[in-house]
């Protein structure tokens, strides 16, 4: 990638910020609040979502900073490189945040469950069957229905689709068709909203239709803690792509120098691998 501006620094230091120290506050509170909101205390939930709003206006100053550090000619390729290591080790850490529940899932699947119903166990556990989704012993989880394939299957499709039309917008920004990119980029986040609707909807038909909550045993503790913190990502990265569509539309970006975009990018498709990874392990069961 050739250098954005010949004239630029070579290496850019930033100048003081107080994003940083005002971001730390604000996850402070909103843990905090998290805290105090699972432990039934009344000023919990306010102070979690006020936590989260003053962290998204912190994250909307701070990357118009960069943006517009950018947009004025003051990064290199020293620059973007930094940017590109950040962004993958940025994604290796979820990788790894995500290989924490797969392996609670694996291991309750593979290695509990079948201990807890061989013989050695029938005398402590006598009416549980090792079933993955069945109920256990009279007394320790309520009746719950499994998750049925259909809407996991739309989602699934919404998702592939939507990254190919990232694809197809990042192909269309390369070619310096920006109009071409506006349009297939603002497909994929609707795509990603039609996604997240659906999974609004099956959590609502989970609780009221099937019994199936976050105390329903193992299996209901993996599914809404594994699909949750997806669509938490979904929406995160939908968040990101939406800032790079109204930077787009605000002329930011060439052929040659648009990591804020490939970044985004980056972030979208881990999380259409994640999905595979939880259509196929939590789903298909």
């Amino acid at each position: 990638m050739s250098s954005h501006n010949a004239k630029a620094p070579y290496y850019y230091v930033p100048h003081s910020s107080k994003w940083p120290v005002l971001g730390g506050v604000c996850l402070l509170m909103t843990m905090a609040g998290a805290s105090a909101w699972v432990n039934n205390i009344g000023w919990g939930m306010y102070a979690s979502f006020i936590g989260i709003a003053m962290f998204l206006v912190v994250l909307y100053n701070w990357f118009g900073d960069a943006a517009a550090e950018s947009e004025s000619g003051q990064y290199s390729d020293r620059i973007d490189i930094s940017y590109r290591w950040s962004m993958g080790w940025f994604i290796f850490s979820e990788v790894m945040f995500f290989a924490a529940f797969f392996g609670a899932l694996f291991y309750a699947k593979g290695v509990t469950f079948p201990w807890l119903a061989d013989l050695n166990h029938k005398v402590i556990w006598p009416d549980f069957n090792g079933i993955w989704g069945g109920v256990g012993p009279a007394g320790t989880v309520e009746a719950f229905s499994k998750m049925t394939l259909t809407i996991p299957t739309i989602n699934t499709a919404l998702l592939l689709t939507s990254g190919v039309t990232l694809t197809i917008a990042h192909h269309a920004l390369v070619a310096n068709q920006r109009s071409k990119t506006i349009f297939w980029l603002f497909l994929t986040i609707l795509l990603g909203a039609v996604f997240m609707g659906f999974q609004a909807y099956e959590y609502i038909h989970a609780y009221s239709d099937l019994n199936l909550k976050l105390t329903s045993g193992i299996y209901g503790s993996t599914f809404f803690m594994l699909t949750g913190f997806h669509g938490f990502h979904v929406t995160m990265g939908a968040i990101m792509l939406s800032c790079v569509l109204y930077r787009l539309m605000k002329g930011h970006f060439r052929p040659d120098w648009h990591f804020g975009f490939e970044g985004a990018a980056w972030y979208w498709h881990f999380v259409d691998v994640v999905w595979l990874g939880l259509y196929f392990v939590v789903y298909w069961n």
